[in-house]
């Protein structure tokens, strides 16, 4: 990735990497570093609704939804699922075809990975990119995020960094290969139902995805003293397709944000969280929604949550598809490269600032 302006993860001077589980390993914090206190963005998530009126994350039954497709006209949660991408951009996804058994054994062995001796960890230490292990520095001035993060280009196979997926422990590399071909079969599913949702032809959509570029970030988020003070996550929205997350151990701390108010997201067992990114909201012309997400951390209980990405191919132009935009209608994004793209992304990922807005047409003078 072109990420080679961005500050560096590792502390040059000291050749250590930054890790928030290591910090405090080390000694039991007496009060929070200031480079994670971020008081104003913690403001109560409830501060414009009351609690118990706050509504619920919407789910979506993926054995009902290709039973819908199969026998036309009964169509219910189909419809449902176009709904909640136009209003919420995000679900719940159960019955989703991946196993039990392979989700709670990418749980242990996810968590053994976290839980292996610092030493053993740095070797996966990021490189002046985003790829590797630790907390992501982007700046001296960066408040950062309560939590570590193994994140790796998974796809295509080429792009694999050699030192990372090729060098983690056997068992896990091997229950991750089997996941991420189980999560690329679910994704295609969706990709072609999200392009018969907006009435083009499926092809058209699924064939950007077709062996596109895919990652993947396992997160760990320590408790904290202070939970009040920091985030785990800070808000932002994904440059994807579609993300599909993977709450492994079930703990609560997601939240989105809904008609101005951080809405959190209950943690179903053995459920996928799947959200809608920038990139599907260019390609429909802005029909489905990029949804504005962060994360929280607990006082007394660790999260761990393995997300993956899905990007459509390099080599590859995007914009609004051209059967969706006319006249009346017309394009609300500008046309990208998707080397472009990612190169924009994560320039303004370590800014702070949003590129999907980047990427917005203006239509006051049309």
């Amino acid at each position: 990735m072109a990420t080679s302006k961005i500050a560096s993860t590792v502390d040059q001077s000291s050749h250590s990497v930054m890790s928030v589980q290591h910090l405090i390993a080390k000694e039991p914090l007496s009060s929070i570093p200031q480079h994670f206190v971020r008081q104003q963005e913690r403001q109560s998530p409830f501060s414009n609704i009351e609690t118990g009126s706050l509504p619920s994350i919407p789910t979506i039954d993926m054995e009902q939804l290709l039973s819908d497709v199969a026998a036309p006209g009964a169509d219910i949660e189909f419809q449902k699922l176009l709904s909640v991408c136009k209003e919420w951009g995000l679900f719940q996804l159960v019955n989703h075809g991946v196993s039990d058994s392979l989700l709670e054994k990418l749980k242990e062995e996810t968590e053994e990975f976290f839980q292996l001796p610092f030493e053993e960890k740095v070797k996966y230490k990021m490189e002046g990119d985003f790829e590797g292990y630790g907390n992501m520095v982007l700046s001296d001035n960066q408040k950062r995020d309560w939590g570590d993060r193994m994140y790796m280009v998974t796809n295509p196979l080429h792009k694999r960094k050699p030192y990372l997926f090729p060098e983690l422990p056997s068992s896990l590399r091997s229950t991750l290969e089997i996941y991420i071909e189980e999560l690329q079969k679910l994704s295609m599913k969706l990709l072609g139902l999200l392009a018969r949702g907006l009435k083009v032809e499926t092809r058209e959509v699924v064939e950007l995805f077709e062996d596109g570029m895919q990652s993947m970030r396992m997160g760990y988020y320590p408790p904290c003293p202070q939970p009040e003070l920091v985030m785990g996550v800070s808000a932002h929205t994904d440059g994807t397709g579609i993300t599909i997350l993977n709450q492994a151990n079930a703990v609560n701390g997601l939240q989105l944000k809904k008609d101005g108010v951080w809405v959190p997201v209950n943690a179903l067992p053995n459920a996928f969280l799947v959200n809608i990114g920038d990139i599907l909201e260019i390609l429909s012309n802005g029909i489905y929604k990029s949804v504005e997400h962060r994360a929280t951390v607990s006082s007394d209980e660790e999260r761990i949550s393995i997300a993956m990405f899905f990007y459509p191919k390099f080599g590859s132009e995007m914009g609004p598809l051209a059967s969706l935009t006319n006249p009346n209608n017309p394009p609300l994004f500008k046309r990208i490269g998707m080397e472009d793209y990612v190169q924009g992304f994560f320039s303004h990922l370590s800014t702070g600032r949003s590129h999907l807005q980047h990427l917005k047409i203006s239509l006051k003078n049309n």
